[in-house]
């Protein structure tokens, strides 16, 4: 598959995801990038947004083996993953396959359940794997998980564990509609007589990893590496934080400014990739000083001040040897 051919299957897949998503173009494409470079997206806002409908919107759209999990605080890992059960005319257990086993999972409202529930997902989101009773099940190709939390109800959840929220590329919000959108959402179910939209399947699992497969030709300079590694650093060295990103930050930037150029129909990557997607990428991996949320700041301001900070590289330098 061409870039040209790529940047065109991905742009029938977000007209199509539109088409139940109004106004959100933006987050669409960080979903969307987030898939092209094979990783898990962290959506976070306030109930009502359509987060879910997102992902479920995505689904239709691809063909993908969809499954949604409620997260509830008596939610066992056994029920994410499946469990061995006695057949009593076999005389012996078959494993049954909990909703895991799925191309797109939904993990919804994943701060609802307790850390040993949230950590059932590590193994599969890092490892495209799950391990029961010592046999380990791969996961079918491609494995994207798209979580939603809500952000400011507290009572009840389970704050993510560092280590679990990096193993999200990216997080970010939804947002409110603005008011010509809101009615065009209104509009619209006026129009369809119904609360459901259907959506028409543009490619499916297997066109997915081409794209997937795609990203990989998109080439990134030395300059523009050394400038994502700057970036990271600067979070490491910021005062205002307790812990910077890990190299799997610079990874995380690495693909998704990859996925970026992809979609905006080059084989290059350039500094204003980078910019673009440094605050969904590297924001979540930080740990502030605890004294911060006094004075209001949070990571996103952290990786923003980093992005004012930091030399971008000259035009030259991000497209030599292309």
């Amino acid at each position: 598959m061409t870039i040209a051919d790529a940047q065109r299957s991905c742009q029938l897949l977000l007209e199509e995801v539109e088409r139940a998503i109004v106004g959100k173009r933006d987050v669409l494409e960080l979903v969307l990038l987030g898939f092209l470079a094979n990783g898990h997206v962290l959506l976070e806002d306030v109930p009502g947004l359509a987060k879910t409908l997102i992902a479920r919107s995505f689904a239709q759209a691809v063909g993908l083996n969809f499954a949604r999990i409620q997260f509830t605080p008596d939610l066992m890992p056994a029920d994410i993953t499946g469990s061995a059960v006695l057949d009593a005319a076999k005389g012996q257990f078959d494993f049954r396959r909990g909703p895991i086993f799925a191309n797109l999972l939904l993990a919804d409202e994943i701060n609802r359940s307790p850390a040993k529930t949230q950590a059932a997902l590590l193994e599969a989101m890092q490892e495209r794997q799950v391990t029961i009773d010592g046999h380990t099940y791969q996961l079918e190709p491609p494995f994207l998980v798209v979580a939603t939390q809500n952000p400011i109800e507290y009572e009840g959840t389970y704050p993510l564990p560092e280590a679990q929220l990096d193993r999200f590329i990216l997080r970010t919000s939804v947002g409110y509609p603005s008011r010509d959108d809101e009615w065009t959402i209104l509009e619209r179910r006026l129009d369809r007589e119904q609360d459901e939209i259907e959506l028409t399947q543009v490619i499916d699992a297997a066109g997915v990893l081409e794209l997937q497969r795609a990203v990989e030709a998109v080439a990134a300079t030395e300059a523009v590496g050394l400038y994502m590694i700057d970036l990271v650093e600067a979070t490491r060295g910021s005062p205002s934080v307790l812990v910077g990103s890990s190299p799997r930050g610079s990874l995380a930037l690495m693909k998704l400014s990859r996925a970026r150029a992809l979609l905006e129909g080059r084989d290059f990557v350039t500094p204003e990739d980078v910019k673009a997607v440094a605050v969904p990428a590297l924001a979540h991996r930080l740990t502030l000083r605890p004294e911060l949320w006094v004075q209001h700041v949070s990571a996103v301001d952290i990786v923003e001040q980093c992005l004012g900070a930091v030399p971008t590289p000259a035009a030259e330098d991000a497209v030599a040897n292309q």
